[in-house]
């Protein structure tokens, strides 16, 4: 087994670079399409756990609560493998895919539920006023205000489904982590641990640190906003009683 500096095994990794970028680009391909299904459930579930029926709220918490509280792998493992048993096979990425997607849209249905939940209670009530249904309170009056609430967390679990898309190892994928290993137990590519492991590690860090300190500076941009917002209006209170006066 060559050592994280051999020569030889970073030669083998530069030797074999299309394995990796393969494996890097359906990384990607999984990510983007498990980000979708992700933001539809979440944002479904989201407005179903904050709605006025009682039956919504429930199916809703049910799914939250049975999706956080199973590991990913026994939801990839289970798709995959119930489907093939029955002779409804979807493919390995397919599996793949659905399952990150629902995983991931418990969590941001939690972080839905959360914004819609930190706008203050007489927004709804002067909504419902002006006769919006639930619907047309949501989109026109309620999620504009908390997105930016919603925005920062949503993000950072856009990071943690793009590492999560390493768990299709365990059904054979062809994923970067699942290609890196086959590159280090493979006859001819085999012993090349340190670098391979080290690059593959690389090109998640160069897709994930970007979004990371996007979501870290729309964090800080947003509390600033109000910050200056809570300053402006205190001003105008001031003014307001000095003109009092």
């Amino acid at each position: 087994m060559e050592t994280l500096f051999s020569p030889v095994a970073w030669l083998k990794v530069w030797t074999y670079r299309e394995t990796f970028l393969l494996g890097f680009l359906t990384t990607i391909e999984t990510a983007v399409f498990a980000i979708i299904i992700s933001m539809v459930l979440g944002i479904l579930f989201g407005l179903m756990s904050t709605s006025n029926k009682v039956s919504l709220r429930i199916i809703a918490r049910i799914y939250v609560e049975f999706i956080q509280n199973t590991p990913l792998l026994l939801q990839i493992c289970f798709l995959y493998y119930a489907l093939s048993f029955s002779g409804n096979s979807i493919g390995i990425l397919l599996s793949g895919i659905v399952s990150i997607g629902i995983y991931h849209g418990a969590y941001m249905a939690e972080v839905i539920r959360a914004g819609i939940q930190s706008i203050h209670k007489g927004q709804f009530e002067a909504a419902q006023s002006q006769g919006f249904n639930y619907i047309g309170m949501m989109y026109h009056i309620i999620l504009p205000q908390s997105i930016k609430i919603i925005l920062p967390p949503s993000v950072n679990q856009i990071v943690n489904l793009i590492k999560n898309t390493s768990c299709l190892y365990i059904i054979g994928g062809s994923d970067l982590i699942s290609l890196t290993y086959s590159f280090v137990t493979g006859i001819n590519t085999g012993g090349a641990y340190g670098p391979a492991y080290l690059v593959s590690g690389l090109l998640f860090f160069i897709f994930c640190f970007p979004l990371s300190k996007m979501a870290s500076s729309w964090e800080n941009n947003l509390k600033k906003r109000d910050q200056m917002q809570n300053m402006k209006k205190k001003a105008t209170v001031v003014e307001e009683s000095s003109d009092v006066d």
